[in-house]
């Protein structure tokens, strides 16, 4: 009755997100998923503008296995951004500027969430990381936001190609979304957050029931904070305001961590920056006391 009555407001707080900064730094700019690959990815050489902080980097031993060293003379891995549902590029441009400043060469990709099926974004998304892999000498690793990181599930459902490196999924409904349980039957739902987004509901007719565990490394970090208390009303147990923490979860993952950050923000979040990095780097996040 609650999620009825105040319908309109809730959808129109699904979609309503603050617009994000473009990146500062050329080499970042973000790029369509159907764009022709660029010539080039160029790897960082400079430091990040002063204005942009750069993460914390954890230093010293690592839980988990640390990647082997560059050989002399090859580039840095590749990181590929996909944002959320509703969302662009732009959500994740300080995320790329945080890799950057960690020494990754970063592609920021936007994808149409709202105008194409799930399985047709997924489709779009297996090929692009297909043809990085195709010329890559290296592993191409993954950053995801929200129904990002199901998208990548569902491109590689039926197995993981050879070079895929490490994945880190922010907030993602890798369970479903119980909101989408609660509002996905209004049509205005439907027109804001396209067919794909009605697809994330936590039945079986949905696409999160349909995928597989994961057989590549996955890390995934959700948040604990709301920012929305009529959302977070829909949700059982602790959620970041959109994902329950426990819908995050996916089978196969190598490591989960939660956050005290909201699915809106989480991943323009120091900390979080910092955690992306440590994964991408050791294959865990970083357990330490930051006071030790």
């Amino acid at each position: 009755m609650t999620a009825r009555l105040f319908a309109p407001v809730l959808i129109a707080a699904y979609v309503a997100v603050l617009p994000a900064a473009c990146s500062a730094t050329p080499e970042l700019a973000p790029v369509s998923i159907d764009d022709p690959l660029p010539a080039h990815i160029t790897a960082p050489a400079d430091p990040l503008p002063a204005h942009v902080a750069a993460p914390a980097i954890p230093s010293g031993p690592v839980a988990g296995p640390v990647a082997s060293p560059l050989p002399v003379g090859s580039e840095p891995p590749l990181v590929m951004l996909l944002h959320g549902l509703g969302r662009s590029s732009h959500s994740m441009a300080p995320l790329a500027e945080g890799l950057h400043a960690a020494g990754f060469r970063v592609e920021n990709v936007d994808y149409p969430s709202t105008d194409a099926t799930f399985e047709a974004l997924a489709a779009r998304v297996r090929a692009r990381i297909e043809a990085h892999l195709a010329r890559e000498a290296g592993p191409i690793h993954i950053v995801t936001h929200s129904m990002g990181g199901l998208l990548v599930r569902a491109a590689f459902d039926a197995g993981a190609p050879p070079g895929l490196g490490r994945v880190v999924m922010l907030a993602p409904p890798n369970q479903g979304s119980e909101l989408v349980d609660e509002l996905g039957e209004w049509a205005v739902f439907r027109w804001a957050t396209g067919e794909a987004g009605a697809s994330l509901g936590t039945g079986p007719d949905g696409v999160a029931a349909q995928l597989g565990p994961v057989d590549f490394e996955v890390g995934v970090i959700t948040g604990d904070t709301s920012l929305n208390p009529l959302y977070s009303s829909l949700i059982p147990g602790p959620d970041d305001g959109k994902v329950s923490v426990e819908s995050a979860k996916v089978d196969g993952m190598r490591d989960f961590l939660v956050m005290p950050h909201s699915h809106t923000f989480i991943m323009r979040r120091h900390a979080v920056i910092g955690q992306v990095v440590h994964f991408l780097r050791a294959g865990a996040f970083d357990r330490r006391d930051p006071d030790d």
